[in-house]
């Protein structure tokens, strides 16, 4: 699984005009899921989303996750994060799972982070979807699980 995490104090998610889901402080979170992901990905990487430090603490220490803070995910499915671009100017995407199978393993992922009393917010799976985001920092960054 290709992960990009990004502090936010605001994102939100617009599909046709409407708007899907949005958060205050937390993480915007693009995901893509890989061929060999499964259950067992998804638990590790919401352990690691839930716990990961990248918050401030008073002395402006990055020492809080977002647990610590009660923030919440705006999760995005995003299967350009499997971008080849070694040859020439147009990147394929062979890398990525499949669409059929990648929305499962999206959706277990977000049910697995919501277990952990995450709120999590998403847009549609697979949709052309407008993002609207305030970076805190701006702190991004990349995770990736196999």
């Amino acid at each position: 699984m290709l992960l990009n995490i990004q502090r936010v104090s605001s994102a939100s998610v617009e599909v046709d005009g409407e708007i899907k889901g949005s958060i205050g402080l937390g993480l915007l979170t693009l995901v893509c899921v890989m061929p060999n992901d499964n259950e067992q990905t998804c638990k590790k990487v919401a352990e690691k989303i839930s716990k990961i430090r990248v918050f401030t603490d008073s002395t402006g220490k990055m020492n809080k996750s977002l647990i610590d803070v009660s923030g919440s995910i705006l999760m995005i499915s995003q299967f350009t994060l499997a971008a080849n671009t070694k040859r020439g100017n147009r990147p394929d995407f062979k890398k990525a799972r499949h669409p059929d199978e990648a929305k499962d393993i999206f959706d277990y992922l977000v049910k697995t982070i919501k277990d952990k009393a995450i709120p999590v917010k998403t847009g549609v799976f697979g949709a052309d979807m407008k993002l609207k985001t305030v970076n805190l920092g701006p702190v991004t960054i990349p995770l990736e699980y196999d």
